[in-house]
């Protein structure tokens, strides 16, 4: 599986000189071993992969409130997670989003009265010190629409203090302006659930035993109106901003007066809608939140805690927990991301030479067939196509996302490259005479029969994915991640979306990343057919978003390092020129943030503060990244190429493993970040097997 060439470029240091160490660094064939050999050691024996998705203490905050609403705060699990919460407090008695992050209120407010909940003394130091912080930051008045529902479940505020979730919203149909399909998918799978409860109001009052007055500056009623991160009051009389209020205000009032002759109806609906996105699925949405929310909606509606769909979500939560015994805690996962980590760690895995004739990378390729999407989902309701993709959980068949999806598309064929298969499209007017034609130079005759039964699943599986991923291309030439059109801006205006996720518009980072889908398959911008005209809007979208520094925003990954790297690498991949100038200006101001060390580093904080794009400490993540992006601008012969390379070698553990603690995922800006364990990991053995291999090709040309 490996040629002389290719041999020499894994032997390639930066500095030019085949196999010589610079210090104690590895050379970079080593480098890729043992980084190879490491993923090859957490594989589960059903071929995934699967690290730890690290969130920030609301997960332990808000698992440890249910619990309290259930009226188990002071059992054994409850404690094991107060534990982590209390480790997760720093220094200066507060609670962030991430690590380097100023204080969060809400964070912060949860944390402490969950802690107060599960037995923890107002007196104690770090309570105090908490108390104060948050005191400070302008008590428990500032805190978002989901603490003030928690804060009402429990009796600490009224229930007319949160935002108005009417269930009646349920009846609305598609073509009207506001409808739940109007929602991002995520928002969708939380605001159903919440609606139950804030039409049936399953308060447990804890105020008498527990309450946090002492947090509280002024009377709820005084409190500020919630407002969507970074937008300021609109101004005069025609606004969505009134608009929405006013609507809230009158809500409220036709609740008092109890006006609600289609209650019953819309709660019937809201209730069956979670139950049919339950099965093939961990829980609904597959996320944490509208799971905890689903336990209080069902026991609202009067399911008994021993209903199988009550025992469901309980058990999907269970299954987010990761156990410290020698710590004696317990924390909690957002989600878990086996098909996301999958789909990397094949595509790293193949640039370094191992190949799905290999019997764990054709493990793994079949685990991750069988994970492709075959049923309708919500996406259904403004899309009519064949149903296929993937989605980032173990299961979640409702929601197939473009990121999986395109992610998906690379791995299969890189995986069947190494093993010199090639999938080859060929665009049709039409899906129906749109072609996948298979390429091989090596088949092995001992195994004809499996491989033709893998590149039948895999081909097939491409075209309906292609079918589909081109079937939800937005109006602006870009993909949003579960939706088609999903942009309507006004919702974002709604009290209840101050969690800055009401939407799922189009992202340059996420549009890049599903053309170079396509072009690894051979379609390009002067492709014919559909697929060629779905290419050639989305370029026209990449370009138009691109700032005049040269980068690209990066909704999913932070931030501009992780945009500018992806956008560089998909127009690349249809055919657009290294010579060309938004290449160009993106590659200068990849160059241009490379830190002194030869490492590249992005903080949260510059989705806050643009002015802080680019900076921050370096990561062996956020490096790779920006050499990916470099390599495919045609700089792999540069000095920063070099260096970030010599970077990636010399901070390379024995075990093949980098160190990093900052977050680089994004969950929602300003909102929520993510720590993927293994973007440490796949990253930059994808960033240094690239490199090889380019840099093989180049001196191959030169000859």
């Amino acid at each position: 599986m490996m040629d002389g060439s290719s041999s020499l470029a894994r032997d390639r240091r930066p500095d030019g000189d085949a196999g010589q160490r610079t210090g104690n660094a590895p050379t970079l064939s080593t480098a890729m071993e043992r980084t190879s050999n490491w993923l090859l050691s957490q594989q589960a024996t059903e071929g995934y992969w699967c690290a730890e998705l690290e969130g920030d203490s609301i997960l332990q905050s808000e698992y440890l409130l249910l619990m309290a609403w259930a009226g188990r705060e002071r059992s054994d699990i409850a404690q094991r997670v107060s534990r982590k919460l209390l480790e997760q407090q720093r220094e200066d008695g507060t609670w962030a989003q991430y690590p380097e992050a100023k204080i969060d209120i809400s964070s912060s407010v949860k944390a402490y009265f969950a802690l107060k909940l599960t037995g923890h003394k107002p007196s104690a130091d770090y309570m105090v010190k908490a108390r104060d912080a948050i005191l400070e930051a302008g008590g428990a008045d500032a805190v978002n629409s989901f603490t003030r529902l928690y804060l009402a479940l429990l009796g600490q505020i009224p229930m007319e203090i949160c935002p108005a979730i009417p269930p009646e919203m349920i009846l609305l149909p598609n073509w009207f302006p506001l409808n739940i399909y109007r929602m991002s998918s995520w928002s969708r799978t939380i605001f159903i659930p919440l609606a139950i409860c804030w039409a049936l109001r399953p308060v447990v009052d804890r105020s008498d035993e527990c309450s946090i007055q002492e947090l509280f500056i002024k009377q709820p009623n005084q409190w500020p109106e919630l407002r969507c991160p970074g937008q300021e009051k609109a101004q005069g009389l025609l606004t969505w901003d009134r608009f929405f209020r006013t609507a809230d205000r009158g809500l409220k009032q036709i609740e008092k007066l109890r006006l609600r002759p289609l209650r019953s109806r819309a709660l019937k609906l809201c209730e069956k809608w979670i139950l049919d996105r339950m099965p093939k699925s961990d829980g609904l949405g597959a996320i944490f939140p509208p799971s905890l929310w689903s336990i209080v909606a069902f026991k609202a509606l009067g399911y008994d805690d021993d209903h199988q769909a009550v025992q469901s979500c309980w058990n999907e939560i269970d299954k987010l927990m990761l156990h410290d015994d020698e710590a004696q805690t317990t924390r909690i996962q957002p989600c878990k991301s086996p098909v996301w980590d999958t789909t990397i760690t094949l595509r790293a895995m193949a640039a370094a030479r191992h190949g799905a004739d290999e019997p764990r990378m054709r493990k793994a390729v079949d685990w991750m067939l069988s994970k492709e999407v075959r049923d309708q989902g919500d996406w259904t309701n403004n899309v009519r196509c064949e149903p296929g993709g993937w989605y980032f959980e173990f299961n979640n068949e409702f929601y197939p996302d473009l990121d999986d999806t395109a992610m998906a598309l690379m791995a299969l064929q890189e995986q069947l490259a190494e093993c010199g298969v090639s999938l080859e499209v060929h665009p049709g007017q039409s899906w129906e005479n749109t072609t996948i034609v298979t390429t091989s130079n090596k088949v092995s005759a001992d195994n004809a029969v499996g491989q033709a039964m893998l590149l039948d699943k895999v081909s097939s599986a491409t075209k309906r994915a292609l079918a589909w991923s081109a079937e939800m291309q937005n109006h602006d030439g870009g993909w949003g991640a579960f939706d088609k059109n999903n942009d309507a801006e006004f919702l974002c205006k709604v009290p209840f979306a101050d969690h800055n996720a009401m939407i799922d518009p189009s992202w340059p980072d996420l549009s890049a990343r599903v053309i170079e889908a396509y072009g690894l398959l051979g379609v390009n911008q002067n492709s014919h057919g559909k697929l060629g005209d779905v290419v050639r809007k989305a370029i026209t979208y990449i370009r138009d978003n691109q700032y005049e520094d040269g980068s690209w925003f990066g909704r999913w990954g932070v931030n501009y390092v992780y945009g500018t790297w992806q956008c560089l690498v998909g127009l690349t991949a249809v055919g657009i020129s290294t010579d060309d100038e938004a290449v160009q200006r993106g590659a200068k101001w990849l160059i241009d943030s490379q830190q002194q060390c030869g490492a590249w580093g992005e903080t949260c904080d510059s989705y806050e503060n643009p002015n802080l794009k680019g900076i921050g400490t370096p990561t062996p993540s956020q490096t790779a990244w920006a050499l990916l992006g470099l390599i495919a601008a045609g700089h792999e012969d540069s000095d920063a190429v070099r260096k970030g390379i010599n970077y990636l070698l010399s901070t390379q553990k024995e075990d093949g493993t980098w160190d990093e603690e900052p977050f680089t995922g994004t969950g929602f800006p300003q909102v929520f970040y993510l720590r993927y364990h293994y973007y440490r990991i796949y990253f930059p053995l994808l960033a240094l097997a690239t490199w090889a291999k380019k840099s093989s090709e180049t001196k191959e040309g030169s000859r």
